[in-house]
């Protein structure tokens, strides 16, 4: 086998890693070629652009694998892989003395191997395998998305919210990753924010796109500013009668504009998101303008994003002028600020 080191790094990483006891298996398996679709689409760790490195690890013979790696390591994949195939990055990684570098080597060695790690794989970060369109989605998402969001995105990761919002903006999903405060949970849930809702956001940007008319409208919006939206739209309002009402939030995050506010104690079920989803839909367009394929993909995205979850939120009227009416509800997970808000409105 013509075994091809592409990198001095990889070359000197991996020389202490040769020896051991070789098997029976002879021959390196031709690279199964994967599906690629534009944007990861399930909450996995491994982008279709790089299924290649599971391919590797799950194909590869043990001299091949020695090679790259140290013996134990080795022996560990084959004895592991005779009992189930490796499925996940994570799966790669409960193995003994297997870690992000040495991820990152076995990454390396499945494009040395000509497995299908190609250029739409961009690599392995936070044991995430990444593709092309991820990074730009996570990058373009992290810089410009809003401090709100960000937190809720990250709840566990305040100091690593922060020190990303300092930061942008960014060019890279390795300095996205390099960020202090940033690790395995969190890139995760900035890709999954960033890429599991691609359809839902392509029915709520037609919607947008519509032409409105009549006294009566909505809008939607995945990603929003729940703060600073319930700051400009309560203060001054001309309405001084509902209470806002808000579930699963805590009462220090509120702005103070918005007054006394009742608390719900129940969170939002999935039912109930669906359904101001869907009068909000009907409102925003009253006149069909947008094609029903669009419709029912984007409210299965939502409905697939939702199953499981229960949201915090909150539901408040406000009135801009004595002439109109609106209505404003937001959900959002608070594990990993999967959200979405609904607005409504009316006027005379």
């Amino acid at each position: 086998m013509n075994h091809r080191l592409g990198s001095a790094l990889l070359a000197a990483g991996l020389l202490a890693g040769c020896g051991g006891t070789p098997e029976t298996e002879v021959s390196t398996p031709e690279p199964v070629q994967s599906e690629v679709t534009p944007l990861t689409a399930q909450d996995v760790d491994v982008a279709p652009e790089c299924q290649g490195i599971l391919d590797f690890v799950n194909g590869a013979n043990y001299a091949t694998l020695d090679f790259y790696l140290p013996s134990n390591v080795a022996s560990g994949i084959v004895s592991r892989r005779a009992v189930t195939p490796f499925v996940s990055i994570e799966d790669i990684s409960s193995l003994s003395q297997v870690g992000e570098a040495r991820l990152k080597e076995i990454e390396l060695a499945a494009r040395e191997e000509a497995y299908l790690v190609g250029s739409g794989c961009v690599g392995i970060f936070d044991e995430l395998a990444i593709s092309a369109d991820d990074e730009a989605a996570i990058v373009a998402l992290v810089n410009n998305i809003s401090s709100t969001e960000l937190h809720d995105i990250l709840p566990n990761a305040w100091n690593g919210a922060v020190n990303l919002l300092n930061a942008r903006p960014f060019s890279s999903i390795q300095a996205i990753s390099n960020t202090t405060g940033i690790g395995i949970v969190s890139l995760r849930h900035l890709r999954n924010a960033a890429t599991l809702s691609a359809p839902l956001e392509t029915l709520i940007a037609a919607t947008a796109g519509v032409s409105g008319g009549g006294d009566f409208g909505g809008s939607i919006a995945r990603h929003f500013d729940w703060w600073t939206e319930m700051l400009y739209n309560l203060r001054g309002s001309h309405n001084s009668g509902a209470k806002p009402v808000c579930f699963g939030i805590d009462l220090e995050r509120i702005p103070a504009d918005a007054g006394d506010v009742d608390i719900r104690p129940t969170l939002a079920t999935p039912a109930e998101v669906l359904e101001r989803f869907d009068y909000t839909l009907r409102q925003a367009d009253r006149h069909n303008q947008v094609p029903q394929t669009l419709k029912d993909a984007g409210r299965a995205n939502l409905a697939a994003q939702l199953e499981g979850r229960l949201l915090a939120g909150c539901s408040y009227g406000f009135a801009p002028d004595p002439w109109s009416g609106h209505t404003v509800e937001f959900f959002f997970d608070p594990a990993d600020g999967f959200g979405i808000s609904t607005h409504t409105f009316w006027s005379e």
